[in-house]
């Protein structure tokens, strides 16, 4: 997905008073639409747009990873992945349906992409981790990975893609039933490998066995797709196995089969709250799939309910730090990029490094759209805002801003403003496709232990 942006995920605060960002306070805001809020969005999202405009290639189609704003100039780096691809596509559909471009614009736009993608190097079917922009060839350097998060991604652009404009159904489809994910499925284990590295011409040593973080996105398609069986969804942790004392906590929770499969519904407890935790304690671990996959609306149980909890914990966490806003995910940083987190959240909790990222307000725009109102303004006071909409991060003690912005995070501000003033519109496209409804039923199911 990006340099390190997902490396270390292979690895695998509920302050109860009634305080604006309380969690009882996000719960009553849960259909919070006024017409103002929703005039901010969509005046937010054409500066955050006009990034894609920028800094796409005309001729490719595809976009760069980030841009820095170096005194008056803004330093490019032309190199893509399948993840800011994907971003790219579903941001445009955002755009288009937002009225913010034309129809026939976005068609443009991706039907250039598409001709790339169907020209790009693959590896059954699967991409490689990162292309040059001008292009689209292999980034010889450090792009021979294939990984299964982005080609997760990927898979959900296309599919977005073909569902929102069937002139071009035949080719997303295509590409889509061409990508190979049993190639990266360990059916010993039930889990999927990180990847496969071309270089070695091996597949990594590690699995993605935490099931609350991103890479799930890909194990949905998969299962949609046929390419794995649906019992590997329940082979996935909810949290390690109590026995395995490493991890932040030692889980509760009780045993559940589901398919034939025991699965330890497990869950941690932060300031008397249960939650199931995601790797790092970061929001788009917790809060990305749902993007495209109906969590909230298929999985009041389970799911749904703990993005919910996720969502409420990360602003309380915040308050009991006493910063002046919320949302902890990987970012960038005035010299580079790092692994940002509400610690206590995870089974191996990154450090928050007093960092506060704009791209994690947007995620909980479904689970907390007044809170994520106020903290934008709160962001705004901070300085965030700078050409392109919100830069992407900064550090709550000192103040500084990284004057940078990601393809990855502007996509997510895209796509999350467009499912919140558009009811659900990426995930009704996504869920239109068959790969998209047949592991509906996985969602449904499921009942986490912390009710």
């Amino acid at each position: 997905m990006r340099k390190v942006k997902l490396v270390s995920l292979f690895l695998a605060a509920c302050l109860l008073i009634p305080l604006p960002w309380s969690p009882a306070a996000s719960a009553q805001s849960a259909a919070y639409k006024p017409a103002g809020f929703t005039s901010e969005l969509k005046a937010l999202s054409k500066s955050t747009y006009k990034y894609f405009k920028d800094f796409t290639d005309p001729k490719t189609g595809l976009t760069s990873d980030e841009v820095r704003l170096k005194g008056k100039d803004w330093e490019e780096a032309k190199r893509t992945s399948p993840t800011n691809i994907s971003m790219y596509m579903m941001s445009t559909v955002s755009a288009e349906q937002m009225k913010l471009i034309t129809k026939k614009e976005a068609l443009t736009r991706l039907q250039t992409t598409l001709t790339s993608l169907e020209k790009m190097d693959k590896w059954n079917g699967l991409f490689y981790n990162w292309y040059n922009t001008e292009d689209a060839s292999v980034k010889k350097d450090w792009g021979q990975f294939i990984s299964q998060v982005d080609n997760g991604w990927m898979s959900a652009g296309l599919i977005v893609v073909g569902q929102a404009y069937p002139e071009l159904n035949a080719r997303t489809s295509k590409l889509v039933n061409t990508m190979n994910y049993t190639t990266l499925y360990d059916p010993e284990v039930g889990q999927f490998r990180g990847g496969y590295d071309v270089a070695k011409g091996a597949l990594t040593d590690h699995h993605y066995g935490t099931f609350y973080t991103e890479p799930r996105v890909a194990s949905y398609i998969a299962i949609g797709k046929g390419d794995v069986p649906q019992d590997h969804w329940w082979k996935m942790y909810r949290t390690m196995p109590k026995e395995w004392d490493w991890q932040s906590q030692i889980p509760e929770g009780q045993v559940v089969n589901y398919d034939g499969v025991d699965v330890f519904e497990g869950h941690y407890t932060y300031k008397g709250k249960k939650f199931v935790p995601t790797w790092g304690g970061s929001m788009f671990e917790a809060l990305m799939p749902g993007m495209v996959l109906k969590e909230k609306e298929l999985g009041t149980r389970a799911l749904g309910l703990n993005n919910q909890h996720y969502v409420d914990l990360q602003i309380a966490y915040a308050k009991e730090k006493g910063y002046a806003a919320w949302g902890f995910s990987p970012s960038a940083t005035p010299t580079g990029y790092s692994e940002f987190a509400a610690t206590p959240l995870g089974i191996s909790g990154y450090k928050d490094s007093s960092t506060v990222t704009a791209h994690a307000t947007f995620l909980a725009l479904d689970y907390a759209p007044k809170e994520a109102r106020e903290n934008i303004k709160a962001l705004k006071k901070l300085d965030l805002m700078g050409k392109y909409g919100l830069y992407d991060s900064v550090n709550m003690d000192t103040k500084e801003v990284a004057k940078a912005y990601l393809a990855l995070d502007q996509g997510m501000i895209m796509i999350s403003v467009a499912n919140y003033i558009k009811d659900d519109l990426i995930r009704d496209y996504f869920h239109q496709d068959p790969i998209g409804q047949k592991p509906e039923e996985l969602l449904k199911k499921e009942v986490f232990s912390i009710e």
